[in-house]
């Protein structure tokens, strides 16, 4: 098994797009020299003034056709991962951006990576059936603007590259694959705007199929109002240390048992994280800053999402009502355990996991009960969103969406 990724140099960079406008500044001519006061040539200057005003409106409709544009352009994320392929289509709104269509399925392309090193045959077919709906989507909304992405299963798989190469042959999808940094960073972008900036500091994680990223952010010297937007990419500016753990869901599952797991097996299974967290904390020593600070946990995975279902007794899961909730750590805890108890049987009925993620759950349980014991704080807020609403933000930041609406707002007060 692989050591966990240590925290390292931040930089991630991307090239803006070019947006490109007609130039008329060409139309703007006349000689700047003063010239004899006649009716003839005041005239023509008159016609000058004009035409310069008509210019100068002209270049400002065809900016504000070539922003509009970008508005209703649709932006595209996929995130293949290791247990889902999710796929999230948006147009940018003033306050962000409103979602136009999404795909999510369980496909599971990482099981048995841990054990065996490589992508299944089986598991590459469910994820191809997949892709070829997201790329159906793509090309029904005419998407101009994507990025496509793969993390864990195709970062450690021997063969990942090459069903990769496969994807994009058959299907033309072209899909990187994430450093564990920039997959940290778009996910701290994505879920940025649920931040307590009453909080001194906030403890980011997303529980994965086949890794958890953890990022520590450090507000105390922050400004405690950001802009809508810009606060996302200025999260990432706060990043105090990170790490990824080669340890999620599936490959915790695979490791100690998903369907049977008794309270002994679930304490391995949080005493296998806790070691993996370790020289992370060691190194950085956050738990002492925690004893007289304010701080929160913030979760973006299906983990505390299914918590938060549970202990809200939904009869079937409302990401309106999930998304962005708190919920004291007590309470967390409690379900947990309560899950614990369970028969495999009982986490199948229960409208908020299913059968699908049944012998899953526990896994997740357990990296969120490692955190919690190691890094102790009293809130945990939920977000049902994270990696693919990274990559839309930061693609409508750099076409510029949301600086262009700020300098007009500036112009009007």
């Amino acid at each position: 098994m692989r050591k966990p990724v240590s925290a390292g140099p931040l930089h991630h960079e991307r090239e803006p797009v070019d947006v490109r406008t007609l130039d008329v500044r060409h139309l703007l001519t006349g000689s700047p020299a003063p010239e004899p006061r006649t009716a003839a040539l005041d005239c023509v200057r008159d016609q000058k003034k004009q035409a310069c005003l008509n210019g100068n409106a002209n270049e400002r409709a065809l900016n504000r056709g070539a922003r509009q544009e970008t508005v209703e352009q649709v932006y595209g994320a996929l995130d293949l991962g290791t247990n889902n392929c999710r796929l999230l289509l948006a147009r940018p709104t003033r306050r962000g951006f409103r979602v136009v269509d999404s795909f999510s399925r369980i496909i599971r392309l990482g099981e048995g990576v841990s054990q065996c090193g490589t992508l299944s045959e089986p598991a590459m077919r469910r994820t191809m059936d997949a892709l070829k709906v997201c790329g159906s989507k793509l090309n029904r909304h005419g998407v101009r603007r994507a990025r496509l992405v793969a993390t864990e299963a195709c970062r450690f798989a021997s063969n990942g590259p090459d069903f990769l190469a496969r994807v994009k042959e058959r299907l033309g999808l072209d899909i990187e694959v994430l450093t564990p940094e920039v997959e940290a960073r778009l996910a701290v972008s994505g879920c940025a705007s649920l931040i307590d900036d009453r909080s001194d500091y906030v403890l980011v994680f997303d529980i994965g199929g086949g890794s958890s990223e953890l990022i520590w952010l450090n507000l105390s010297g922050a400004t405690r109002k950001r802009s809508r937007g810009a606060d996302r990419i200025d999260a990432q500016n706060h990043m105090a240390a990170w790490t990824s753990l080669p340890v999620g869901v599936v490959t915790l599952a695979e490791r100690f048992g998903g369907r049977f797991v008794t309270s002994e097996r679930f304490e391995a299974m949080v005493e296998h994280v806790s070691n993996l967290l370790r020289p992370f904390e060691d190194k950085y020593q956050f738990a002492p800053l925690l004893r007289d600070r304010p701080a929160h946990l913030l979760g973006t995975s299906g983990t505390v999402t299914t918590i938060a279902g549970i202990q809200m007794g939904l009869p079937r899961y409302d990401r309106n009502r999930v998304d962005g909730c708190w919920l004291s750590v007590a309470e967390a805890r409690d379900i947990t355990y309560k899950l614990v108890g369970s028969s495999y049987e009982e986490r199948v009925a229960q409208p908020c996991i299913g059968r699908d993620r049944a012998d899953l759950v526990l896994a997740g349980c357990a990296i969120l009960e490692a955190l919690i014991r190691l890094w102790p704080c009293e809130r945990l807020r939920v977000a049902d969103r994270g990696l693919r609403e990274g990559i839309l933000t930061t693609l409508m930041i750099e076409d510029g969406v949301y600086r262009t609406r700020r300098r007009r707002g500036r112009q009007h007060r």
